[in-house]
C-alpha cells in the first residue's frame, strides 16, 4: 500500500477533527468553516518550517502566537484560534495520533470586557416606522424587524425560519446552535406584522418545476417563511444584512449602527431593562452558558443605580 503524503495525512485529520465537531459537539456550519480555515492556516505556517501539525513542538506553537499577535487580529479572532487548536490537539491526543499536547503551555489572549452595542428604545422604533414605509418591501421588512426585535434571534435562525413555526402560533419553537430547540413567546406586534406579510407573501417560488397529475409543470411551495431565489431556498443573511442598511438610512440612523446582531443586543437590554431576569433571558437567547448573558447587566447596574437615586430617601442627600 502506498503512503499517504503527510499533507493528505494532516489534511484526513483535520477532517475526522471537523467531524466529530459537528456530530458530538454539534458545531454550527460557520463555526466548522472557521476552524477549517484556522487548522489550514496554522498548517501553511508549519509547512513553511517544514513541520506538520503531527510532528508540532510547544515552540512551534510560541511561535505561531507570535505571529497571530503581530498580525493584529482583533481579540476575539485571536481566542478563537487557541481555542481551535487547543480543541484539535486534544482530538489528536484522544485519538493516540500525539503522545503529548503542545498546546498545554499557550494563554489565550484577553478579550476584555467589551459592553454589547444596542440601540435606545426610540431609535427601534424609528427603524420599525421606516420599514412601514419602504416602497414594495413594507411588509416582508416590517415582518422581520418585528419579529427580530421581538425574540432577540440569531440572524441565522430569523432567515432560516420554516414557514410551519409561526402559523397559528404565540411563541416560536426554534433550532438554534447545537440543534438545541427553545420556545420563544412572540408579542402582539410581531403577530400582526406576520399576518400582513402573509397577505403578500409569494406562496410559490420559481425554482424548480413539479409536475401534477396532469403533467402541468408548477413551482414548488416554498417551506420558508421568507422565501428566496438563494441556493437555501430563504433569504440570506447577506440580503437582511442589507435590507437592514436600507432601513437605517430611511431612519435617518447611521447604518454603521445597525444590524441584526446589533437588534439581538437591544432586544436583550431593553427586556433587562423593564425587569426581565437573566435565566429567562437566557433562554430565550439560547445561551448555553449564562455566563454568557451575564454581558448584558450593565443594564441592571445603572436600572439599580437609577432605583437608588429616585426612591432612597438618603439618595439626594449633601453632607
Amino acid at each position: 500500500m502506498t503512503a499517504l503524503a503527510p499533507s493528505l495525512t494532516v489534511s484526513r485529520h483535520v477532517e475526522s477533527f471537523l467531524e466529530m465537531m459537528a456530530v458530538e459537539r454539534g458545531a454550527a456550519a460557520h463555526t466548522l468553516a472557521a476552524y477549517g480555515r484556522d487548522l489550514a492556516d496554522f498548517s501553511a505556517f508549519l509547512n513553511a518550517r517544514q513541520g506538520d501539525v503531527l510532528t508540532a513542538t510547544p515552540q512551534d506553537l510560541a511561535a505561531y502566537m507570535a505571529v497571530l499577535k503581530r498580525r493584529e487580529l482583533a481579540p476575539r479572532t485571536a481566542a478563537r484560534r487557541v481555542s481551535c487548536l487547543r480543541q484539535f490537539y486534544r482530538f489528536l491526543f484522544a485519538e493516540t495520533l500525539r503522545i503529548d499536547d503542545p498546546t498545554a503551555a499557550i494563554d489565550a489572549p484577553k478579550q476584555g470586557h467589551s459592553l454589547p452595542k444596542y440601540l435606545t428604545e426610540a431609535e427601534v422604533e424609528a427603524l420599525l416606522a421606516a420599514a412601514r414605509e419602504l416602497p414594495r418591501r413594507a411588509a416582508r421588512a416590517t415582518a422581520l424587524l418585528e419579529l427580530l426585535y421581538a425574540t432577540g434571534l440569531r440572524v441565522s435562525e430569523l432567515v432560516g425560519l420554516p414557514l410551519a413555526a409561526v402559523r397559528g402560533t404565540q411563541a416560536l419553537i426554534v433550532r438554534g446552535k447545537g440543534s438545541k430547540e427553545r420556545m420563544i413567546p412572540m408579542g402582539a406586534a410581531a403577530r400582526e406584522a406576520i399576518e400582513t406579510y402573509f397577505a403578500v407573501r409569494p406562496a410559490d417560488i420559481p425554482t424548480r418545476a413539479q409536475p401534477t397529475s396532469r403533467g402541468v409543470a408548477r413551482p414548488p411551495t416554498s417551506p420558508w417563511l421568507f422565501p428566496s431565489d438563494s441556493k437555501t431556498g430563504h433569504l440570506t443573511r447577506k440580503g437582511f444584512a442589507l435590507l437592514l442598511k436600507d432601513i437605517a438610512v430611511a431612519a435617518g440612523i447611521p447604518p454603521s449602527r445597525v444590524s441584526p446582531h446589533v437588534l439581538r443586543h437591544s432586544f436583550a437590554t431593553h427586556l433587562l431593562a423593564h425587569g426581565a431576569d437573566l435565566r429567562s433571558l437566557q433562554q430565550m437567547l439560547g445561551h448555553a452558558d449564562i455566563s454568557t448573558t451575564q454581558i448584558y447587566t450593565h443594564v441592571l447596574e445603572e436600572r439599580l443605580r437609577r432605583l437608588v437615586t429616585e426612591h432612597h430617601p438618603l439618595a439626594n442627600l449633601k453632607l
